[in-house]
């Protein structure tokens, strides 16, 4: 029996249980996609902020792009949300405001040769993109969004509003819990949904969990 007055109660919580952690640094990397982009991309990354990381979505995705679809993004519009998109007539980055400084500073660090353009854009709230946006885009891009699964309905309610009839988009994520392919359920209802089948790397990202 616990006879102590509960207000007098604490808890140890040691780095026995919780071992510590060195906080991570901000770093640059130079990534070309296993030779697939000339010159490389440099990503300047913000490990403080979830956002600010490069996760295994976005780098299946951007491969599989590279290497099976760059005759369909040339000349096209693209709006991605939390992804960093490849050469066609215009790029459009979306994130939150905190992350908007090093979507800009990304973008300063690349020069690239195609307009690209940072915006704020929070799933769910009123979609406030400044006029340079396209509406619709050619193709949205999506990588790394499923997570949250609060967050499905609103990531949902901003895809169907930035999307019209001839949009196509191409999303990745990584299934890490149960909930995850709620999300495909609930897309499934709304568009027309179709797994990637033809990547030559498919056979990989399966067996780490990862959906295309």
């Amino acid at each position: 029996m616990l006879d102590a007055n509960p207000d007098d109660l604490s808890v140890s919580i040691t780095e026995e249980l919780v071992p510590w952690t060195t906080p991570k640094s901000p770093c640059r990397a130079s990534i070309d996609f296993d030779g697939l982009l000339h010159p490389p991309l440099v990503l300047q990354d913000d490990p403080t902020e979830c956002g600010g990381q490069l996760w295994p979505g976005g780098m299946v995705l951007a491969k599989y792009l590279l290497r099976c679809k760059m005759d369909e993004l040339k000349d096209k519009t693209i709006l991605a949300l939390s992804l960093h998109p490849l050469h066609p007539s215009q790029i459009h980055l979306t994130d939150r405001a905190p992350i908007l400084p090093l979507l800009e500073h990304n973008i300063a660090l690349n020069r690239p040769r195609t307009p690209t353009v940072a915006h704020i854009l929070d799933w769910g709230s009123p979609i406030t993109l400044s006029s340079t946006a396209p509406s619709p885009p050619d193709i949205l891009l999506a990588a790394d969004c499923v997570y949250f699964e609060p967050a499905f309905p609103l990531l949902l309610q901003t895809m169907r509003e930035l999307m019209g009839t001839g949009t196509v988009c191409y999303f990745c994520f990584k299934k890490r819990r149960r909930a995850d392919m709620g999300f495909v359920k609930m897309a499934r209802k709304v568009f027309e949904v179709q797994v990637v089948k033809d990547d030559p790397d498919g056979g990989v990202w399966e067996r780490e969990g990862l959906h295309l």
